[in-house]
């Protein structure tokens, strides 16, 4: 298959990549705001959008462990090749959307490594991988990461509700719409080079960009309108799953679970770690559960969401393995991989519209919250 072609199609499954992070992702920056009525649903998503595309002008060190770390490539390295590029990308995508439509806030980030890490190791053997920055840049942060979060909001959870009483708890609801437009700032910074490390992958591996460059404005314009755009979206199975199911947030909880994430995330983006802004989020709301006297951490959710984490990079790394495997195919085998990863994604949209949840549900009260009912006027006596 003609290379140029291969770095457009790769171009374009990236930039769909980077949207599904965008609805995949919005939960961690604005689930908690939205949980507790200090934004409303359609206000916080687009609040998000913005941001996130404001962040993703930033900074570029997360790309440029992306494109050039954590894949070898060029003089001393292997030959990636485009194809193998998209291959990941199809591995990444998939499993996005599959932890989407079961309502599971997984990490995006991991779910690319995983799809670019199987389908190099496919493709060059597994001297593509540097083991050295995959430890170091990612496995090591995606342990050390969500327990960070979790202790920070843990102990501003605990501070929040010592030096406040109830009858002011709720002024917290004003420093959320600062401290959620915080993460989303620091989710662009970070997630949107993770589709711009690839995309000058692939621009390197074709030969279109020297080795260690790093990505070009082009690049960076088109992947924080994507990211924006996608955040725009809404994402509303996981808002629903880091908002509601994890625990009961009030607005205290929200504030200190936002401020851990955004500290965490920006700290990691500073030192080029490639984080995963779910995991992050996930850990602090867990640490604002557990920090809150009275409120009760649903384990079972939690336990999904950890199941999530862990099988992310290897299934990735396998759904991307058996992409790259019929790329090797040839044109025929790239053609089999576009259709069927198409077909896949149609299915999955599929179903989630059977079980839609959207934002006008976020906005009436749980099932079983007591709402008085209205008194009805008394009409006047009759003269």
């Amino acid at each position: 298959m003609d290379v140029t072609l291969t770095v457009v199609l790769v171009i374009a499954l990236a930039l769909f990549f980077d949207f599904t992070n965008g609805f995949h992702d919005t939960a961690n920056a604005m689930a908690t705001p939205i949980a507790t009525g200090a934004l409303s649903p359609k206000v916080a998503v687009a609040i998000a959008a913005v941001l996130n595309l404001v962040g993703a002008f930033l900074s570029t060190t997360v790309a440029q462990t992306i494109s050039g770390g954590l894949i070898r490539e060029g003089h001393g390295g292997v030959q990636i090749t485009p194809v193998f590029i998209l291959a990941g990308l199809i591995g990444a995508i998939l499993w996005n959307l599959v932890t989407w439509l079961l309502g599971l806030p997984s990490s995006s980030s991991h779910a690319l490594f995983g799809g670019l890490i199987g389908a190099a190791i496919v493709g060059a053997g597994f001297g593509a991988v540097d083991g050295g920055v995959l430890i170091t840049k990612v496995l090591i942060p995606a342990v050390l990461a969500p327990f960070t979060a979790g202790l920070v909001s843990y102990i501003a959870t605990k501070i929040a509700f010592g030096v406040t009483r109830k009858r002011e708890r709720d002024g917290f609801k004003v420093g959320q719409i600062f401290t959620s437009s915080l993460v989303s700032l620091a989710h662009g910074t970070n997630d949107a080079q993770k589709t711009m490390g690839v995309i000058t992958l692939a621009l390197i591996a074709g030969g279109f960009q020297p080795v260690g460059s790093g990505p070009e404005l082009w690049v960076i314009c088109a992947c924080a309108v994507a990211i924006a755009a996608g955040t725009y979206s809404g994402g509303w199975r996981i808002i629903k799953t880091l908002g509601r199911d994890i625990t009961d947030i009030e607005p205290a909880q929200g504030f200190a679970a936002e401020a851990a994430t955004t500290a965490t995330i920006l700290a990691s983006t500073h030192l080029g770690f490639a984080l995963s802004t779910t995991q992050v989020a996930s850990g602090s709301v867990i640490g604002t559960g557990i920090g809150r006297k009275g409120a009760s951490v649903r384990w079972r959710t939690a336990g999904r969401i950890a199941l999530g984490w862990v099988v992310t990079i290897p299934v990735a790394g396998v759904i991307g393995a058996l992409a790259a495997f019929l790329a090797g195919l040839g044109p025929i085998g790239v053609a089999i991989d576009v259709v069927v990863g198409g077909a896949i994604v149609l299915v999955i949209f599929l179903l989630a519209r059977r079980n839609r949840i959207h934002a006008a549900q976020f906005s009436a009260p749980d099932p079983g919250v007591f709402v008085k009912p209205k008194r009805r006027k008394k009409k006047a006596a009759a003269a």
